[in-house]
This record gives structure tokens, sequence and C-alpha cells, in this order.
């Protein structure tokens, strides 16, 4: 839907910088378009470095053109698509954007998936191929595939790193990727005919089932998100040409890919990928490489507090720092502005805005802190009334938070209900409960979903539940999110024992939920009751469940 957004008309226009236009509208243009602008201006610049293994702008683009002659050769045509199980490496860029070249569209699976979610997000899709690893942990999950259900043909690609040394073998029945791409060396850099309606992405998420479901990111919207995101950091030396960032953030997670990955290609950054965040390493890599942007989760600035010294460690080269995902605490928050002379930005977003959202401003006074800050520029948020989203509320009116914009989803994949309830009048509804204070600055106070943010990561309690009642010894079980300091939330989960059945300890769960379970899904509490609470209808009452959670841990500090 075309929007007119006139300069002034929000409350919030009056916290944009000199030079960003609330009526910003982003180029009409897809992603191929906008990775042969970076590869051709950039050129010769380092763009990524893994672990020594580096790319400058002209190898990536040899390496794309390599892989998608191959994808092109294997049978992916236009709109395709092409599954990603990679990790922080560089064959995920390459895939990334050779899939792009190719005219497939990407869908992600993520490392922390069980094999039953990776089955059904294959299935889900229709993808014609898969592309994942020979390290141990992601090709333990295809044996068992290959050998059960239709699978669609796998391509495993060697990674030292995660690998470790140690011996990893190609599946049985996988192709390795060395003989996927034979005779495609040297391919000439040749772009598939896409337009901006075609579908770039197709990005799973959770419905309020705890099903996953896939929401349909165009080139349109993924570009837009791209170019709305670098509008609004133009004036930020961190988003310079050359400029440095240290990326751990999951590129398989719509943030890491669309706000990192894609804004800084375009940008002309530099990237240093990383697989897995160690806090001590990371500050000696930003001493180092006089990194310029750091961003994480509440718990990547926690760990780096812990280090003993690092108030005499060298963070003078940040010149952007920022945290997302889960709560930041006050404590932390102000900590890192004294050790950093920076304030920890972030925001809001989700898969379905490809995540473009909020963002807190340079200039937020810290009496906001706890705010997801303005709609980015170009963006429309309003707070609307959770029974009738035609109602729009006023300031400070605690309701749920409607969005529009280019960068907003169409539709989610089959779907058809899901999509019509998701929509009202063109807004996106987004299952958030927040309000917008006088100011406009918007703030997050709870998730009409009951969906656990654990880590940066989304739990779906449903998820959960369902695994636990596999175990022999349970009658009913609940999960909820319980406040964690390192995670933000954690799962605990709640468990009636048959009759005469043993109970069992936390450990013993985690264990027999381990291959049930992503590792970010495994609850972290476990409580033994007689019975748990219900609706009058008979329905699981987690509400109920979580106050009465809280109450006790208030009375217990």
């Amino acid at each position: 839907m075309t929007m007119t957004i006139k300069p002034g008309s929000r409350p919030w226009h009056k916290h944009y910088r000199d030079g960003i236009r609330p009526d910003y509208v982003p180029e009409d243009t897809t992603l191929s378009a906008i990775l042969t602008k970076a590869f051709d201006t950039w050129g010769d610049q380092l763009f990524i470095e893994y672990y020594g293994q580096s790319f400058t702008y002209t190898e990536m683009k040899a390496k794309v053109a390599e892989v998608a002659a191959a994808l092109k050769a294997f049978g992916i045509e236009k709109g395709d698509r092409v599954a990603l199980h990679l990790p922080n490496c560089p064959w995920h860029p390459i895939f990334f954007f050779a899939t792009m070249v190719a005219g497939g569209a990407v869908t992600h699976l993520s490392p922390l998936d069980a094999d039953r979610e990776i089955a059904h997000k294959l299935h889900e899709s229709g993808a014609k191929l898969v592309v994942s690893l020979t390290t141990p942990e992601f090709a333990r999950h295809f044996g068992p595939l290959i050998a059960s259900v239709e699978t669609p043909t796998l391509v495993q690609c060697p990674d030292p790193i995660s690998g470790q040394g140690r011996a990893c073998p190609v599946t049985d029945g996988a192709v390795a990727v060395a003989d996927f791409l034979a005779g495609h060396e040297g391919a000439a850099y040749d772009p598939v005919p896409v337009t901006s309606a075609d579908m770039a992405l197709l990005q799973f998420t959770g419905g309020t089932t705890g099903v996953p479901k896939a929401a349909v990111l165009t080139h349109r919207n993924l570009s837009a998100a791209v170019l709305i995101y670098s509008e609004n950091s133009k004036d930020d030396p961190a988003s310079l040409p050359g400029k440095s960032s240290l990326v751990y953030s999951p590129l398989f997670h719509i943030m890491g890919l669309t706000a990192g990955l894609l804004k800084r290609t375009h940008e002309g950054g530099v990237m240093y990928l990383r697989l897995r965040y160690d806090a001590e390493t990371a500050i000696r890599e930003v001493e180092e490489k006089k990194i310029n942007s750091l961003g994480g989760v509440p718990t990547t600035w926690i760990a780096a507090l812990q280090i003993p010294d690092i108030d005499k460690r060298d963070l003078s080269s940040l010149e952007y720092i920022g945290s997302g995902g889960a709560p930041l605490p006050v404590e932390v928050y102000n900590r890192v502005k004294q050790l950093t002379g920076l304030k920890l930005r972030g925001g809001w977003g989700m898969t379905e805005t490809s995540p473009a959202g909020t963002n807190v401003p340079k200039t937020m006074p810290d009496e906001k802190l706890g705010t997801i800050g303005i709609p980015l520029p170009g963006l429309d948020l309003k707070i609307v009334d959770v029974e009738d989203p035609r109602k729009t509320l006023g300031p400070n009116e605690t309701g749920e938070m409607a969005i529009m914009g280019p960068n907003v989803t169409r539709e989610y994949w089959n779907k058809p209900e899901e999509t019509e309830a998701a929509f009202c009048d063109g807004w996106f509804l987004t299952g958030d409960i927040g309000y917008m204070d006088e100011d406009g600055y918007f703030f997050l106070v709870d998730r009409k979903k009951d969906m656990i943010l654990s880590g940066g990561f989304n739990v779906y309690p449903l998820v959960i539940e369902q695994a636990v009642h596999l175990h022999p010894a349970v009658s009913e079980a609940m999960a909820i999110g319980v406040p964690d300091d390192y995670r933000g939330e954690s799962a605990k989960v709640f468990v009636v024992l048959n009759a005469g059945a043993k109970s069992f300890s936390l450990k013993d769960l985690q264990g027999f939920l381990e291959d049930k379970l992503g590792r970010h899904e495994i609850p972290r509490e476990l409580e033994f009751r007689t019975e748990l609470p219900h609706t009058p209808v008979g329905k699981a009452d987690r509400k109920a469940l979580k106050k009465e959670e809280m109450e006790k841990l208030a009375h217990a500090s």
C-alpha cells in the first residue's frame, strides 16, 4: 500500500536528525541490483574476513558468480527456494548472494533447529536444495532425514573453524560442495532478471500456535529495509565505507541478515564475521582490529562487563554499539556508557517487517531508557485497540502496535487465513503490546503471543510443552518465560506427573529434550505441581501461572 507521511505530522518527527526526511521513500529496487552496485563500487576493498580467510568485494563477486552458475545448472529457476542451514561462515553470504543472482529465494534453517523443525521447514517451503556443513553438529541432522523423509538434494560445505580439526566426512547421499561447483570456475556474473515484487526470502517465524510459519519477503521488502536503515544512519561514522564491524549476530536471523550483512554490503563496510561470541576474544579483536561497530543482545554486554580488566581495555575505536532482542538492564546500559562514552542503541522489528521498525535515536534522553525508540524514516506506527484494531489509541494508552511501510510482508506462505488476520486497513498488526508516550517514543510492555525472548531468540511455550509431554512420566506440562539475568528470559516448565510416576531432575529432563528441542528452547527451570491453572473452558492458563510466578519472585526479593 502506498502511503504519504507529511513531515511534522507525527510526534516523533522532531527527533529525527537534520537531513533525515520523515517522508523518505526508498528506491523501488531489488537485492540483486544492490549487490551488483556494491560489488562494482567497492571492488578491491576488504569485504569479509573470517578467522584469516578474506574476500574483497571483487573476490566475493567472482565466487558468487561461480555458485550462481552451479545453482542454475542444478535447475534452480526464478522463485525456487534454496534452504541454508549455515552458521556465520563465508558459505552463508556466498550462497545467499548467489541465490539472489540465480533468481531464486532463500529460506533459512536455524542451526538451533531440532530435526523435526528442519523436516517441517523443508516440506513447508518446498525447497529444491539445502546447503549445510560437514561439521558433525550440522551433518548429524541430515543422515536420519535423508533416510526417513523426502529431502531435497543436500550440498555440504567444509568449515575448518566449526570442524575444529575433526573428521568431517560428507554424509551418505549428500553432494560435496566442490563437486557441486566443479566446472563452473570463472563463470560470468550474470544475474537473472527479477522484479521488486518477486520473493527473495521465505523466513520462518512463530505463529500463535507455536507452529513455525513463513513470511514472504520480496526484493522490495528487503531492499526497502536496507535503504531505510542506511538513511537513518547516513551521518553515523560507523556506517561509512571501509568502517569495520564485528559480526556475531546470526545471519540466519532477520536482524543479522538485513541490519548487518545487507546494510553494510550496500554501504561498503568491512565485516569481521565470527562463528560464536566469546567476550574476551571480542574485546581483544576490538582493540587489535580497531573495530568501529559492535552489536548484540544484552548477554553480549553482560559477558563483556564480567571481564576482570574491562575498565582498562581500549574501546576508543568503537563508534556504534547496539543491543536488541531482549530488555536491557539499566545497570548494564549505564556501565557500558561509562566505559565507551557511547549510548547502547537498539530498536524493535520483526521478521514480517524485514525487520525495520523503530530505532533508538542518538539524542534519546537517559530517562527514556527502556524505550524501543521511534519509527525509522518512511515508516508509520500506531497503537490500536486490541479488540478493535480500527480504533487508534492516544499517547500513553496501551494497545497493539500496528505498522505500515514498504518493508512489511504481504503474506504468510500458504496461510491465507493468518494473512487476513494480520492486516487491518493496510496496517500490519504486530501482536506486540505497547504504548507511545507524549514525545513520540514507543515502549513495548507485553506480547500478545506467549512468546519467550531468550538471549535474542524466540521461544514458543507450546513447542516446549509438546516435547515435554513425550516424557512417559508427564501427565501435563506448561511453560512460561521467567526472568534470567543472563538471557533476559528463559523457559521454566511446570509438570504434573502421571499417577505413580517418579519425579526427575532438571538435568534428566534436559537430556530427554536434547534431540527434541533446539538448545535455545531447553528449559532452565523445572517445578512439579499437583495441578496447573486452566481457564473456565479448560485451556491452559499461562497468564495465571506467570502471575503466580511473578508474585513469588517479588516476595522472594
